[in-house]
């Protein structure tokens, strides 16, 4: 698999130079870090120079080679992000990375058991609406036959991560055979992407509206059943999860303020020969259940990201769930909802906003707050630091949510 630069990620402060006054230039290099793996080992082709550097343009063969009673977790670049490392990341033990700028490159390595009780389908791809390919990726138990799916949607500011973010709350939500769980991609929020015109938040949520229809088309491959679907995400995928669950009404063709006081959400993908009003019933009628984890729900801390001179408060509004919950008497959804008691980010009062008016309509939740636990603690990556935080509180908590979930689905 080989690993493109983003189009949002700066270039390099590092650059050719040329020597004035002679025709000799010098070639532009970068340095390249190798993170040591723990219970498996890299090679790289050709060898890293002594001096740390490759040249621009080298293209790099990484072999993860994997100790006795593990695998590949994933192999891996990064580059410094906002937030700390970005990663991109292959679930192959063989990857090429091209050398454009400074980067880490490494592997993540896990015990043979984590995984043994799971077939993985990786990089699905259900629609390409600009530059970025979107795809999931699907985690059946071993034999799955007309199962549940529980749809995840990561996290990252609407601005950051791919779906290879939520593949550790992916293996525990199977791990007891019962689940099918899909973790699935969309477009970044503006120009991040690299596209000409922004990516608004109806954009989105379009996408994940795309993926499901995706997904539940495509149910039978996978060891699922299209009419009982969960969807869950965490803090930009718990807005994402709960708009899921609670705003399927909104899906139509009309648009997203291209007329007064409309708006809604088309999917990204639409299977052939369905109209968007049927994949909206189909909808109605799969989507059971929601577990928003320290999302954002009402339409202070949103942004629609659009540029229409038009955009209002009101357009804030329609993108947000605590703004579109249906009475329990006309659809119920039952929500989980958790935030860790530690989060700098999502407020109690926030999340007790939404409680009460999911209560206030007669809607089914309960509201977890993790003790200790700051944000992501539902995400997973290379790195020790979240693996410790996510096997400290996602672990537990991720089995919370499936007992949740099959209270609904089963």
């Amino acid at each position: 698999m080989v690993f493109s630069n983003c189009n949002m990620l700066a270039r390099s402060l590092f650059s050719s130079l040329l020597i004035t006054g002679s025709a000799v230039s010098v070639a532009e290099t970068f340095v390249v870090a190798v993170d040591p793996p723990d219970h498996g080992r890299l090679t790289l082709q050709p060898p890293l120079p002594a001096d740390g550097r490759y040249t621009a343009g080298t293209e790099v063969t990484v072999t993860a080679t994997p100790d006795p009673g593990y695998v590949l977790d994933s192999g891996y670049y990064s580059v410094p992000f906002r937030w700390g490392p970005m990663y991109f990341e292959a679930m192959t033990g063989e990857f090429t990375v091209t050398i454009d700028r400074d980067k880490h490159i490494g592997a993540s390595f896990i015990p043979t058991e984590d995984v043994a009780h799971v077939d993985v389908i990786q990089d699905v791809v259900y629609a390409k609406p600009g530059v970025k390919t979107l795809k999931y990726d699907v985690f059946s138990p071993k034999g799955a036959a007309g199962l549940p799916i529980i749809i995840i949607v990561h996290g990252g500011g609407w601005a950051a991560n791919d779906e290879n973010i939520m593949r550790g709350l992916a293996r525990e939500l199977t791990r007891d055979g019962r689940f099918v769980a899909v973790s699935i991609d969309y477009r970044w929020a503006g120009k991040l992407d690299g596209d000409a015109q922004p990516n608004t938040m109806a954009d989105i949520i379009g996408d994940v509206f795309g993926a499901i229809a995706h997904v539940m088309e495509h149910a039978a491959e996978y060891g699922g059943d299209p009419t009982r679907i969960g969807v869950t995400g965490d803090s930009a995928g718990g807005h994402l999860s709960a708009a899921a669950s609670l705003m399927i009404e909104q899906i139509g063709e009309r648009g997203f303020g291209r007329l007064p006081g409309v708006f809604e959400f088309r999917p990204t993908y639409v299977p052939a020969g369905k109209t968007v009003a049927q994949v909206r019933a189909e909808m109605l009628d799969a989507i059971k259940a929601a577990a928003p984890s320290y999302g954002v729900f009402g339409p202070a801390l949103l942004n629609h990201y659009s540029e229409d001179p038009a955009a209002t408060d009101t357009w804030k509004q329609a993108i947000a769930p605590l703004s579109h919950i249906p009475p329990a008497t006309v659809r119920e959804v039952p929500q989980y909802l958790t935030r860790g008691t530690e989060d700098p980010l999502i407020s109690d009062s926030a999340v007790a906003e939404f409680v009460a008016a999911l209560v206030k309509a007669g809607q089914p939740v309960e509201y977890v707050q993790v003790g200790g636990a700051s944000h992501a603690f539902f995400d997973w990556k290379p790195d020790a630091t979240t693996k410790a935080t996510f096997a400290r509180y996602g672990v537990y908590y991720a089995n919370e949510m499936r007992a949740f979930f099959a209270s609904i689905l089963y």
